[in-house]
């Protein structure tokens, strides 16, 4: 028998009750107890309910939650509270067939109203609680942006994230209090951005190029965009290898002797919320690889000081695997063992040595073999000639439903 749903998530607008349908106003007026933000409760001061605010942290929200059990509760958010809010935390924790959800207009449907922009056109990003640098896979010229912000200075951070990589016409928008009667709006460029805004607001930016600039593309970056020792996966190899590990959404790789981070960082440009862990011994390699995370829009990559097999212990399971160097057998079946089923592993060598460890593994575990031999055109004299980078033994194999 189904327990009956006695958590309500009620998304509110800026005109706090008058933004609710007639039922779900009755839904909060007879709550026993109503979670939510200074601001939400402000929003809503007629209630009788026992008032509680978010805790802190915020993960103790779900254990009190749950000490309620069987009440009749209510989380206030804002807007549509399954759209990077609240709502979609909690039905992780707690079963989604005990919620009733109640969204109103989020804000990125009022911010593509008041720009005139189509939603389905459009880039929904959030900086909330998140760092800022997360929007640069995003860039490119002509692209639109809506992001949710998280306060007044997320404009400046914004700006200047624009300007250094060659977006300084870019047009802003800030638009704050959208269906209240304190709304308001504020319009500028990235290059001389001057506002003071409200904290609490939506972003609009319109992504404009300088003339002369070359934005990054979201795949297949140049090696000029990462700094590194020289020791690196060269483009076209880098390519090849992540349309072998098959990026997408929310997925985790392992980078195994991730270097400067190249594939890492590209695996989570590709696809959205992509996460990676880069296992790397050397500390100026990780050094690097900060760096380019930061530069390159993948803050998020964590990196751990370590040697395979055994920093490989204790990490959440991949849905895929990279093994850029270090390849023995030993790291190959603890890899192996902890991929998910289906996942994608791949492995590249140089050496003749890790070549024929490729070999013999792909003999016993089946996969496909590909040798890479990229050349460049370069300078000789006044003329040009092909300069040619090391050959790349490539094994890549989809694993099933086995372990070792």
């Amino acid at each position: 028998m189904n327990m009956p749903k006695w958590l309500h998530i009620i998304g509110i607008g800026d005109d706090g009750l008058e933004s609710l349908s007639a039922a779900t106003r009755s839904v909060i007026e007879e709550a026993e107890v109503v979670f939510g933000a200074e601001r939400h409760h402000a929003l809503t001061p007629t209630l009788t309910g026992q008032r509680r605010a978010w805790p802190s942290p915020f993960n103790a929200l779900i254990d009190e939650l749950i000490a309620l059990r069987g009440r009749r509760v209510v989380v206030l958010a804002t807007g549509d509270p399954l759209w990077y809010s609240v709502g979609a935390r909690i039905g992780h924790e707690i079963d989604p067939a005990e919620i009733l959800y109640h969204p109103q207009l989020s804000a990125f449907q009022l911010a593509s109203a008041r720009m005139g922009w189509s939603l389905a056109d459009v880039e929904t990003l959030t900086v909330h609680g998140r760092p800022a640098e997360q929007i640069i896979p995003f860039l490119g010229s002509g692209q639109k942006l809506l992001i949710l912000t998280k306060g007044q200075e997320t404009p400046i951070e914004i700006s200047t994230i624009l300007i250094d990589r060659g977006f300084g016409p870019s047009r802003l928008s800030v638009l704050a209090h959208m269906g209240g009667t304190d709304e308001v709006r504020f319009d500028g460029m990235a290059s001389n951005w001057s506002h003071d805004v409200p904290d609490f607001h939506t972003l609009a930016v319109e992504c404009i190029a300088e003339a002369g600039a070359t934005p990054l593309p979201r795949f297949g970056l140049p090696d000029s965009a990462f700094v590194s020792d020289g020791n690196m996966t060269k483009q076209e190899v880098r390519v090849v290898t992540l349309a072998k590990l098959a990026p997408r959404r929310g997925a985790l790789l392992w980078d195994i002797g991730c270097g400067s981070g190249s594939v890492a960082i590209e695996w989570m440009r590709a696809a959205r919320d992509a996460r990676a862990i880069g296992i790397e011994c050397r500390a100026d390699r990780r050094a690097l690889a900060v760096q380019n995370a930061l530069a390159l829009g993948a803050p998020g990559l964590k990196l751990i000081d370590a040697t395979a097999p055994k920093g490989l212990a204790d990490l959440s399971s991949p849905d895929a695997v990279f093994i850029g160097g270090g390849l023995t057998r030993a790291v190959f079946e603890t890899a192996w063992n902890a991929l998910a089923p289906f996942g994608r592993l791949v492995a590249n060598a140089v050496t003749l040595e890790g070549e024929a460890m490729l070999i013999a593994l792909r003999s016993e575990f089946g996969g496909e073999l590909t040798r890479m031999a990229v050349s460049r055109a370069k300078p000789v004299g006044t003329l040009s000639g092909w300069k040619p980078f090391m050959p790349v033994t490539q094994w890549s194999l989809t694993k099933g439903g086995r372990a070792l």
